[in-house]
């Protein structure tokens, strides 16, 4: 799947729309919440599904230090399972920002924990979330071999994990109202790019006029960027720039 640039559109969202004060309560914040000794109740859901969502950098991560597939398999989950624990999570409180940035500071001192013990027997393997190992194999030796640090891979990965993720929620948008092959058919749209269809060519195949099929480009457009700026919202902490890091993503994947 051809993923989706963080193109600017000259279209601008409503600010009713999209504003950032409606994302306050991120999930996140939620876990650096019961970090401070706050209330825990929503903190492990709030990380699982972080963690679930942005585990392939990792992945990636540790294998360009040179780990195998099975090893980094093992000391992502075994990562994980120490993070998600509770009791864990109050030494969150400690770090600022984004989430990414914690991830990353996080599975550097476990792997240095782990390479001190020197026995993959002591390593903690539970399954906390699910790994998809073949897939993030085959995924990883399309990575570029050479020129990328693991840290700059890190950061690659996790831009793109996070467009994909995006795209697989306003797919399911779509799919959920019976339009599944209206997105199918201007997903093209999310690039930037012009549709290899002519427009007429191409609302006659969606049944659509011309007008119609613009109107719903804009809109597709529209409703990326929102979901785009929520995506991000969530890794961050309360009161953190939305648009700095959307900035700093797309420096990333320049």
């Amino acid at each position: 799947m051809k993923l989706p640039t963080l193109h600017s559109d000259t279209e601008p969202i409503p600010a009713r729309q999209a504003p950032r004060e409606v994302f306050v309560t991120t999930r996140w914040t939620v876990v650096l919440a019961a970090g401070r000794g706050g209330d825990s109740g929503g903190a492990r859901a709030a990380l699982e599904e972080l963690c679930q969502s942005y585990w392939y950098p990792l992945y990636a991560y540790v294998r360009r230090r040179g780990c195998s597939s099975h090893d980094a398999e093992d000391l992502v989950q075994g990562f994980f399972a120490r993070l998600i624990r509770l009791n864990s999570l109050s030494g969150t409180c400690r770090e600022k920002g984004k989430f990414r940035a914690f991830l990353l500071a996080g599975v550097k001192n476990y792997l240095a924990d782990e390479w001190d013990k020197g026995s993959a027997a002591k390593r903690d393997v539970r399954k906390t979330v699910f790994l998809d190992a073949l897939a993030a194999e085959a995924r990883y030796a399309m990575e570029p071999a050479d020129h990328l640090t693991p840290e700059r891979l890190f950061e690659r990965q996790w831009a793109l994990s996070l467009l994909e993720r995006v795209v697989r929620r306003l797919r399911g948008e779509y799919e959920s109202v019976g339009k599944g092959e209206l997105f199918g058919g201007l997903q093209f749209a999310l690039t930037g790019e012009k549709s290899t269809v002519p427009y007429g060519e191409l609302s006659v195949r969606l049944s659509l006029s011309e007008g119609a099929l613009r109107v719903a480009v804009h809109r597709l457009r529209q409703r990326y960027r929102q979901l785009l700026r929520e995506e991000i919202s969530h890794t961050l902490a309360a009161g953190e720039d939305v648009e700095e890091e959307l900035a700093d993503l797309r420096r990333v994947l320049s």
